[in-house]
């Protein structure tokens, strides 16, 4: 932990305006919805995840990454406008109720236990009525923590890479693989140069543009075959050195609509990463480490 003088009074504000919500819009399907009408929601909308709802009851949730796990064990030649998402949602939903006081740390508890990135919220009579993501998680982090940890302090040290000159196949065949969203790119000689994620995959996709709908391949391009990780990144990567304020790389996730940012040493050689499910797990341990230092003060 390092001081900041703010720290308490940004405690101070959130516990006034505890009942403020950081929500995400909630987007729904019906259980009848095919796959194809889910991939196009997502992609129409920018989200990862997609609630399953019958008659405003939640009764379900599905993500990108389920679609593909699904479409990697499906062994049928349906078509994915032929498949009900009723058949990949993962059932029974995480819920907080809210009006819960404390629902945002109730929110981030549950998404850290159960390794999800998402809890929907209901009311009393369970209907649907928000969802809280990791997205906003990340955004409470920003605005309320600041000052509490040092972005060295929850990264993740393990690294899964590629090289620029890899294919698209490969890179996607490595996100599958390792269960993550995203790749730290670099060139031959180890030195990182951005970062590909699923995201990437499906903006360039061609398989709602073109049409083919017949297709399963729908985070390829057509021409993936030719294509390489070079072909998807864009110029600009940002980067944070690992002494930073936690709550700036949470600020910059938010600003720069990314889930994962590479972490730097002082000599700018990559160290690690941070990405939002670590902000969640940060939001966690706040509160606890905060007590803790202030009833053992030095001795913690």
């Amino acid at each position: 932990m390092f001081e900041n003088q703010n720290s308490a009074l940004n405690h101070l504000t959130y516990q006034n305006n505890h009942m403020q919500k950081y929500t995400s819009p909630v987007i729904i399907v019906e259980p009848e919805a095919s796959i194809h009408d889910t991939l196009l929601q997502m992609q129409t909308n920018f989200i990862k995840r997609i609630v399953v709802a019958s008659k405003n009851k939640p009764v379900g949730i599905v993500t990108e990454r389920d679609i593909n796990k699904f479409l990697e064990q499906d062994k049928t030649a349906k078509a994915l406008d032929e498949i009900p998402i009723k058949h990949v949602m993962k059932k029974d939903p995480i819920v907080v109720q809210d009006m819960v006081d404390d629902h945002l740390e109730q929110c981030a508890t549950r998404m850290e236990t159960f390794n999800i990135g998402s809890v929907i919220l209901v009311n009393d009579s369970g209907d649907l009525i928000g969802i809280v993501t990791k997205t906003d998680i990340t955004k409470a982090y920003s605005k309320i923590y600041g000052g509490q940890y040092k972005v060295k302090n929850y990264m993740t040290k393990k690294l899964i890479t590629c090289r620029k000159t890899d294919s698209l196949i490969f890179a996607l065949n490595m996100i599958n693989k390792n269960n993550i969203s995203r790749l730290i790119v670099t060139d031959n000689k180890g030195k990182h140069e951005g970062i590909i994620t699923t995201n990437n995959f499906l903006t360039h996709s061609d398989y709602f543009s073109k049409g083919t709908t017949r297709t399963r391949d729908y985070l390829l391009p057509l021409k993936s075959q030719n294509l390489q990780v070079k072909d998807l990144l864009t110029e600009d990567l940002i980067t944070i050195e690992e002494e930073e304020d936690l709550a700036k790389a949470a600020t910059l996730m938010i600003k720069n609509k990314i889930s994962g940012i590479p972490v730097v040493d002082g000599k700018k050689s990559l160290v690690g990463v941070i990405d939002k499910s670590d902000i969640v797990r940060a939001f966690n341990y706040v509160k606890k480490d905060k007590e803790l230092s202030q009833k053992y003060g030095d001795l913690y």
